[in-house]
Protein backbone atom coordinates (compact mmCIF):
# COMPACT_ATOMS: atom_id res chain seq x y z
CA UNK A 1 0.00 0.00 0.00
CA UNK A 2 1.22 3.49 -0.79
CA UNK A 3 0.47 6.95 0.64
CA UNK A 4 1.51 9.61 -1.86
CA UNK A 5 4.92 8.60 -3.18
CA UNK A 6 5.91 6.28 -0.31
CA UNK A 7 4.62 2.90 0.87
CA UNK A 8 2.50 2.62 4.01
CA UNK A 9 4.48 0.34 6.30
CA UNK A 10 3.38 -2.25 8.81
CA UNK A 11 4.42 -1.79 12.45
CA UNK A 12 7.07 -4.50 12.04
CA UNK A 13 8.50 -2.96 8.87
CA UNK A 14 8.71 0.46 10.50
CA UNK A 15 10.32 -0.89 13.67
CA UNK A 16 12.89 -2.76 11.59
CA UNK A 17 13.90 0.49 9.89
CA UNK A 18 14.09 2.38 13.18
CA UNK A 19 16.24 -0.28 14.85
CA UNK A 20 18.52 -0.51 11.81
CA UNK A 21 19.24 3.22 12.14
CA UNK A 22 20.19 3.36 15.83
CA UNK A 23 23.38 2.02 17.38
CA UNK A 24 24.75 0.99 20.76
CA UNK A 25 26.25 4.02 22.46
CA UNK A 26 29.70 4.23 24.01
CA UNK A 27 30.49 3.32 27.65
CA UNK A 28 30.82 5.68 30.59
CA UNK A 29 32.08 5.22 34.16
CA UNK A 30 29.43 5.70 36.84
CA UNK A 31 29.16 5.06 40.59
CA UNK A 32 27.87 1.53 41.13
CA UNK A 33 24.47 2.63 42.48
CA UNK A 34 23.89 4.62 39.30
CA UNK A 35 24.59 1.47 37.29
CA UNK A 36 21.47 -0.32 38.54
CA UNK A 37 19.35 -1.55 35.63
CA UNK A 38 21.99 -0.61 33.06
CA UNK A 39 24.10 -2.73 30.73
CA UNK A 40 27.64 -3.58 31.77
CA UNK A 41 30.33 -2.50 29.31
CA UNK A 42 33.41 -4.15 30.83
CA UNK A 43 34.64 -7.49 32.14
CA UNK A 44 34.69 -7.64 35.94
CA UNK A 45 37.41 -9.90 37.38
CA UNK A 46 37.80 -10.75 41.08
CA UNK A 47 40.95 -9.31 42.62
CA UNK A 48 40.84 -11.74 45.58
CA UNK A 49 39.02 -14.71 47.01
CA UNK A 50 35.59 -14.18 48.52
CA UNK A 51 35.58 -15.00 51.38
CA UNK A 52 39.29 -14.31 51.77
CA UNK A 53 39.66 -16.80 54.66
CA UNK A 54 37.76 -19.88 55.78
CA UNK A 55 35.18 -18.71 58.33
CA UNK A 56 32.38 -19.92 60.54
CA UNK A 57 28.85 -20.22 59.14
CA UNK A 58 27.38 -20.54 62.66
CA UNK A 59 27.76 -19.30 66.21
CA UNK A 60 29.36 -22.18 68.09
CA UNK A 61 32.70 -23.81 68.85
CA UNK A 62 35.59 -24.37 66.44
CA UNK A 63 37.11 -27.78 67.11
CA UNK A 64 39.12 -30.66 65.63
CA UNK A 65 36.92 -33.52 64.37
CA UNK A 66 39.68 -35.85 65.59
CA UNK A 67 38.61 -34.89 69.14
CA UNK A 68 35.02 -36.02 68.49
CA UNK A 69 35.60 -39.73 67.92
CA UNK A 70 33.52 -40.31 71.02
CA UNK A 71 30.71 -38.02 72.17
CA UNK A 72 30.01 -36.43 74.44
CA UNK A 73 33.53 -35.00 74.21
CA UNK A 74 34.82 -32.63 76.90
CA UNK A 75 37.13 -29.87 75.56
CA UNK A 76 38.83 -26.89 77.19
CA UNK A 77 37.83 -23.49 75.78
CA UNK A 78 41.06 -21.56 75.16
CA UNK A 79 39.88 -18.41 73.31
CA UNK A 80 37.02 -16.54 71.74
CA UNK A 81 36.92 -15.61 68.02
CA UNK A 82 34.62 -12.69 67.13
CA UNK A 83 33.94 -11.71 63.52
CA UNK A 84 36.49 -9.35 62.00
CA UNK A 85 39.54 -10.63 63.93
CA UNK A 86 42.07 -13.41 63.48
CA UNK A 87 42.16 -15.89 66.35
CA UNK A 88 45.53 -15.55 68.15
CA UNK A 89 45.75 -19.21 69.20
CA UNK A 90 46.01 -22.52 67.39
CA UNK A 91 43.64 -25.27 68.39
CA UNK A 92 45.59 -28.08 69.99
CA UNK A 93 44.18 -31.54 70.74
CA UNK A 94 41.52 -31.41 73.45
CA UNK A 95 40.77 -27.66 73.03
CA UNK A 96 38.05 -25.53 71.44
CA UNK A 97 37.49 -21.88 70.53
CA UNK A 98 34.17 -20.11 71.04
CA UNK A 99 33.47 -18.60 67.56
CA UNK A 100 30.94 -16.22 66.06
CA UNK A 101 29.38 -16.31 62.58
CA UNK A 102 31.76 -14.88 59.98
CA UNK A 103 34.86 -15.13 62.20
CA UNK A 104 37.98 -16.62 60.55
CA UNK A 105 38.49 -20.29 61.44
CA UNK A 106 41.35 -20.67 63.95
CA UNK A 107 44.42 -22.65 62.84
CA UNK A 108 44.03 -26.33 63.62
CA UNK A 109 40.20 -26.33 63.56
CA UNK A 110 38.33 -28.09 60.77
CA UNK A 111 34.69 -27.94 61.92
CA UNK A 112 32.25 -25.76 63.86
CA UNK A 113 29.72 -27.22 66.30
CA UNK A 114 26.64 -24.99 66.86
CA UNK A 115 25.90 -23.82 70.41
CA UNK A 116 22.70 -25.87 70.53
CA UNK A 117 24.74 -29.09 70.19
CA UNK A 118 26.92 -28.26 73.21
CA UNK A 119 26.78 -27.84 76.98
CA UNK A 120 29.13 -25.46 78.80
CA UNK A 121 30.72 -25.78 82.22
CA UNK A 122 32.96 -22.84 83.07
CA UNK A 123 36.04 -23.04 80.86
CA UNK A 124 34.96 -26.41 79.48
CA UNK A 125 32.50 -27.34 76.75
CA UNK A 126 30.87 -30.69 76.12
CA UNK A 127 30.23 -31.54 72.46
CA UNK A 128 27.05 -33.61 72.44
CA UNK A 129 26.88 -34.70 68.77
CA UNK A 130 29.47 -35.88 66.24
CA UNK A 131 30.55 -33.59 63.39
CA UNK A 132 32.25 -33.98 60.04
CA UNK A 133 35.26 -32.06 58.69
CA UNK A 134 34.09 -28.83 57.05
CA UNK A 135 30.69 -28.77 58.76
CA UNK A 136 29.43 -25.20 59.24
CA UNK A 137 32.61 -23.83 57.67
CA UNK A 138 32.67 -21.51 54.66
CA UNK A 139 35.97 -22.20 52.88
CA UNK A 140 38.12 -19.44 51.40
CA UNK A 141 37.05 -18.68 47.83
CA UNK A 142 33.74 -20.53 48.28
CA UNK A 143 31.89 -17.65 46.55
CA UNK A 144 34.49 -16.24 44.14
CA UNK A 145 38.09 -17.14 43.33
CA UNK A 146 40.79 -14.54 42.65
CA UNK A 147 41.17 -14.07 38.90
CA UNK A 148 37.68 -15.38 38.16
CA UNK A 149 35.57 -13.45 35.63
CA UNK A 150 32.48 -12.61 37.65
CA UNK A 151 30.55 -10.41 35.19
CA UNK A 152 30.79 -10.00 31.44
CA UNK A 153 29.87 -7.13 29.08
CA UNK A 154 26.20 -7.13 28.15
CA UNK A 155 25.04 -8.18 31.60
CA UNK A 156 22.11 -6.14 32.96
CA UNK A 157 23.01 -5.04 36.47
CA UNK A 158 20.49 -5.95 39.17
CA UNK A 159 20.78 -5.30 42.93
CA UNK A 160 22.70 -8.56 43.39
CA UNK A 161 25.30 -7.49 40.80
CA UNK A 162 25.64 -4.12 42.52
CA UNK A 163 26.32 -5.99 45.76
CA UNK A 164 28.91 -8.19 44.03
CA UNK A 165 30.67 -5.12 42.65
CA UNK A 166 30.85 -3.70 46.16
CA UNK A 167 32.17 -7.04 47.48
CA UNK A 168 34.91 -6.84 44.85
CA UNK A 169 35.89 -3.36 46.00
CA UNK A 170 34.44 -1.58 42.97
CA UNK A 171 32.96 1.87 43.55
CA UNK A 172 32.58 2.64 39.83
CA UNK A 173 31.86 0.53 36.77
CA UNK A 174 31.63 1.02 33.00
CA UNK A 175 28.13 0.83 31.55
CA UNK A 176 26.61 1.90 28.24
CA UNK A 177 25.69 5.54 28.56
CA UNK A 178 22.11 6.75 28.55
CA UNK A 179 20.84 8.28 25.27
CA UNK A 180 20.08 11.99 25.15
CA UNK A 181 16.66 12.56 23.58
CA UNK A 182 15.67 16.02 22.37
CA UNK A 183 11.91 16.59 22.48
CA UNK A 184 10.35 19.37 20.43
CA UNK A 185 6.64 20.19 20.26
CA UNK A 186 5.22 21.98 17.21
CA UNK A 187 1.98 23.81 16.56
CA UNK A 188 0.48 27.30 16.69
CA UNK A 189 -2.23 25.92 19.01
CA UNK A 190 0.17 24.48 21.63
CA UNK A 191 1.10 26.40 24.80
CA UNK A 192 3.22 25.38 27.84
CA UNK A 193 1.45 23.71 30.79
CA UNK A 194 1.87 26.80 32.97
CA UNK A 195 -0.05 29.04 30.57
CA UNK A 196 -3.80 29.42 30.36
CA UNK A 197 -4.84 28.35 26.85
CA UNK A 198 -6.58 30.95 24.71
CA UNK A 199 -9.36 30.22 22.24
CA UNK A 200 -8.38 27.25 20.07
CA UNK A 201 -5.25 26.49 22.11
CA UNK A 202 -4.21 23.41 24.14
CA UNK A 203 -1.54 22.75 26.71
CA UNK A 204 1.52 20.73 25.69
CA UNK A 205 0.91 17.24 27.11
CA UNK A 206 2.97 15.39 24.50
CA UNK A 207 6.38 16.73 25.52
CA UNK A 208 5.85 15.63 29.10
CA UNK A 209 4.32 12.26 28.27
CA UNK A 210 7.19 11.46 25.92
CA UNK A 211 9.79 12.81 28.37
CA UNK A 212 8.39 10.57 31.09
CA UNK A 213 8.53 7.58 28.74
CA UNK A 214 12.11 8.43 27.75
CA UNK A 215 13.11 8.60 31.41
CA UNK A 216 11.22 5.37 32.18
CA UNK A 217 13.25 3.55 29.52
CA UNK A 218 16.60 4.91 30.62
CA UNK A 219 17.03 7.95 28.37
CA UNK A 220 17.78 11.56 29.30
CA UNK A 221 14.96 13.82 28.05
CA UNK A 222 15.92 17.27 26.77
CA UNK A 223 12.81 19.44 26.62
CA UNK A 224 13.31 22.03 23.89
CA UNK A 225 9.91 23.69 24.22
CA UNK A 226 7.38 24.57 21.53
CA UNK A 227 7.84 26.06 18.06
CA UNK A 228 5.17 27.53 15.83
CA UNK A 229 4.17 26.06 12.48
CA UNK A 230 6.88 27.80 10.49
CA UNK A 231 9.60 25.98 8.56
CA UNK A 232 12.31 28.32 9.78
CA UNK A 233 11.37 27.81 13.43
CA UNK A 234 11.11 24.04 13.09
CA UNK A 235 14.50 23.97 11.37
CA UNK A 236 15.99 26.06 14.18
CA UNK A 237 14.50 23.66 16.74
CA UNK A 238 16.11 20.67 15.04
CA UNK A 239 19.45 22.47 14.87
CA UNK A 240 19.15 23.23 18.59
CA UNK A 241 18.65 19.51 19.23
CA UNK A 242 21.87 18.79 17.34
CA UNK A 243 23.71 21.45 19.33
CA UNK A 244 22.51 19.73 22.53
CA UNK A 245 24.29 16.56 21.35
CA UNK A 246 21.06 14.62 21.11
CA UNK A 247 21.33 10.95 20.19
CA UNK A 248 17.67 10.93 19.09
CA UNK A 249 15.31 13.76 18.13
CA UNK A 250 11.59 13.47 18.77
CA UNK A 251 9.04 15.97 17.50
CA UNK A 252 5.28 15.95 18.02
CA UNK A 253 2.77 17.31 15.55
CA UNK A 254 3.25 18.48 11.99
CA UNK A 255 3.52 15.08 10.29
CA UNK A 256 0.10 14.73 8.65
CA UNK A 257 -0.89 16.10 5.23
CA UNK A 258 -2.31 19.49 6.24
CA UNK A 259 -1.04 22.82 4.97
CA UNK A 260 0.69 23.52 8.28
CA UNK A 261 2.13 20.04 8.86
CA UNK A 262 5.72 21.03 8.10
CA UNK A 263 7.94 18.58 10.02
CA UNK A 264 8.11 16.20 7.05
CA UNK A 265 9.14 18.98 4.70
CA UNK A 266 11.87 20.18 7.06
CA UNK A 267 13.11 16.63 7.62
CA UNK A 268 13.28 16.01 3.88
CA UNK A 269 15.11 19.30 3.30
CA UNK A 270 17.57 18.98 6.21
CA UNK A 271 18.25 15.24 6.02
CA UNK A 272 16.56 12.11 4.76
CA UNK A 273 13.01 10.93 5.35
CA UNK A 274 12.59 7.13 5.51
CA UNK A 275 8.82 6.77 6.00
CA UNK A 276 5.82 8.80 7.10
CA UNK A 277 2.76 6.57 7.09
CA UNK A 278 1.92 3.34 8.93
CA UNK A 279 -0.86 0.76 8.90
CA UNK A 280 -1.84 1.36 12.52
CA UNK A 281 -4.44 3.28 14.51
CA UNK A 282 -3.88 5.50 16.33
CA UNK A 283 -0.62 6.74 14.84
CA UNK A 284 -0.92 6.45 11.06
CA UNK A 285 1.04 9.67 10.39
CA UNK A 286 4.51 9.04 11.83
CA UNK A 287 7.62 10.38 10.17
CA UNK A 288 11.05 8.83 10.54
CA UNK A 289 14.35 9.90 9.08
CA UNK A 290 17.88 11.08 9.77
CA UNK A 291 19.33 14.58 10.18
CA UNK A 292 23.12 14.97 10.33
CA UNK A 293 23.41 11.30 11.18
CA UNK A 294 20.94 11.56 14.09
CA UNK A 295 17.63 9.66 13.87
CA UNK A 296 14.47 11.73 14.11
CA UNK A 297 11.00 10.45 14.97
CA UNK A 298 8.13 12.75 14.08
CA UNK A 299 5.23 11.74 16.31
CA UNK A 300 1.60 12.58 15.60
CA UNK A 301 0.17 15.53 17.48
CA UNK A 302 -2.70 13.63 19.10
CA UNK A 303 -1.58 12.57 22.60
CA UNK A 304 -2.78 8.95 22.48
CA UNK A 305 -1.15 8.38 19.10
CA UNK A 306 2.07 10.03 20.32
CA UNK A 307 2.29 7.87 23.45
CA UNK A 308 1.50 4.59 21.70
CA UNK A 309 3.98 5.33 18.91
CA UNK A 310 6.62 6.12 21.54
CA UNK A 311 6.03 2.74 23.18
CA UNK A 312 6.14 0.89 19.86
CA UNK A 313 9.16 2.56 18.25
CA UNK A 314 11.11 4.82 20.61
CA UNK A 315 11.16 2.40 23.56
CA UNK A 316 12.93 -0.38 21.57
CA UNK A 317 15.30 2.15 20.02
CA UNK A 318 16.30 3.52 23.44
CA UNK A 319 16.86 0.04 24.82
CA UNK A 320 19.01 -0.97 21.86
CA UNK A 321 21.08 2.21 22.21
CA UNK A 322 21.76 1.28 25.84
CA UNK A 323 23.05 -2.16 24.91
CA UNK A 324 19.98 -4.26 25.69
CA UNK A 325 19.67 -7.24 23.38
CA UNK A 326 15.93 -7.72 23.71
CA UNK A 327 12.99 -5.48 24.51
CA UNK A 328 9.90 -7.61 25.11
CA UNK A 329 6.64 -5.91 25.97
CA UNK A 330 4.83 -7.61 28.91
CA UNK A 331 1.62 -9.08 27.54
CA UNK A 332 -1.34 -11.26 28.44
CA UNK A 333 -4.30 -12.83 26.67
CA UNK A 334 -7.81 -11.62 27.56
CA UNK A 335 -11.34 -12.08 26.26
CA UNK A 336 -13.34 -9.11 25.02
CA UNK A 337 -16.47 -8.34 27.01
CA UNK A 338 -17.94 -6.35 24.14
CA UNK A 339 -17.84 -6.83 20.36
CA UNK A 340 -15.33 -4.76 18.36
CA UNK A 341 -16.36 -3.63 14.86
CA UNK A 342 -13.65 -2.88 12.31
CA UNK A 343 -13.68 -0.06 9.76
CA UNK A 344 -10.34 -0.35 7.94
CA UNK A 345 -7.36 -2.64 7.41
CA UNK A 346 -5.04 -0.99 9.93
CA UNK A 347 -3.80 -2.61 13.13
CA UNK A 348 -5.73 -1.08 16.01
CA UNK A 349 -4.45 -0.53 19.55
CA UNK A 350 -7.48 -0.21 21.81
CA UNK A 351 -7.18 1.02 25.37
CA UNK A 352 -8.68 -1.54 27.75
CA UNK A 353 -9.15 -2.31 31.41
CA UNK A 354 -8.49 -5.84 32.58
CA UNK A 355 -10.77 -7.73 34.95
CA UNK A 356 -10.27 -11.05 36.71
CA UNK A 357 -13.02 -13.50 35.80
CA UNK A 358 -13.52 -17.09 37.02
CA UNK A 359 -12.13 -18.48 33.76
CA UNK A 360 -9.43 -15.88 33.00
CA UNK A 361 -8.90 -12.21 32.18
CA UNK A 362 -11.54 -10.07 30.49
CA UNK A 363 -10.95 -6.76 28.70
CA UNK A 364 -13.30 -3.79 28.43
CA UNK A 365 -12.75 -0.58 26.49
CA UNK A 366 -11.91 2.51 28.53
CA UNK A 367 -14.51 4.60 26.73
CA UNK A 368 -14.01 6.81 23.70
CA UNK A 369 -11.06 5.46 21.67
CA UNK A 370 -10.29 8.69 19.86
CA UNK A 371 -6.58 9.46 19.44
CA UNK A 372 -7.01 12.73 21.32
CA UNK A 373 -8.58 11.17 24.43
CA UNK A 374 -5.63 10.98 26.81
CA UNK A 375 -7.91 9.87 29.65
CA UNK A 376 -8.50 6.62 27.73
CA UNK A 377 -4.83 5.82 28.48
CA UNK A 378 -5.01 7.05 32.07
CA UNK A 379 -7.78 4.50 32.71
CA UNK A 380 -6.11 1.69 30.77
CA UNK A 381 -4.28 -1.40 31.99
CA UNK A 382 -3.13 -2.23 28.48
CA UNK A 383 -3.56 -2.03 24.72
CA UNK A 384 -5.67 -4.67 23.01
CA UNK A 385 -4.10 -5.47 19.64
CA UNK A 386 -6.64 -5.92 16.85
CA UNK A 387 -4.88 -7.40 13.78
CA UNK A 388 -5.10 -5.80 10.34
CA UNK A 389 -6.92 -8.71 8.73
CA UNK A 390 -9.74 -8.83 11.28
CA UNK A 391 -13.19 -7.62 10.15
CA UNK A 392 -15.19 -8.10 13.33
CA UNK A 393 -14.48 -9.43 16.81
CA UNK A 394 -17.51 -10.73 18.72
CA UNK A 395 -17.71 -10.61 22.51
CA UNK A 396 -15.68 -13.43 24.02
CA UNK A 397 -12.90 -13.29 21.42
CA UNK A 398 -9.46 -13.72 22.93
CA UNK A 399 -7.02 -10.92 22.07
CA UNK A 400 -3.42 -10.02 22.87
CA UNK A 401 -3.09 -7.18 25.40
CA UNK A 402 0.16 -5.21 25.74
CA UNK A 403 0.42 -4.18 29.39
CA UNK A 404 0.84 -0.53 30.39
CA UNK A 405 1.27 -1.22 34.09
Amino acid sequence: MRDGQRPVLSVEEALEQVLATVWVLEPEQVPILEALGRVLAEEVVADRDIPPLSNSAMDGYAVRTADLSQVPARLRVVAEAPAGRLCPVEIAPGTAVRIMTGAPLPPGADTVVPFEQTRTDGEWVEILQPSKPGANVRPAGEDVRAGETVLRPGHVLRPQEIGMLAALGRTEVAVIRRPRVAILATGDEVVPPWETPGPGQIRDANSYTVAAQVRKYGGIPLLLGIVRDEETLIREGIHRALEERADLIVTSGGVSIGDFDLVKQVLAAEGEIRFWSLRMKPGRPLAFGVVAGIPLVGLPGNPVAAMIATELFIRPALLKMQGFREWPWPQVRARLRDPIPRKDNRRHYLRVRLHEAPDGLEATLTGDQGSGILSSLVKADGLAVIPEDTDHLPAGTEVLVLLLR
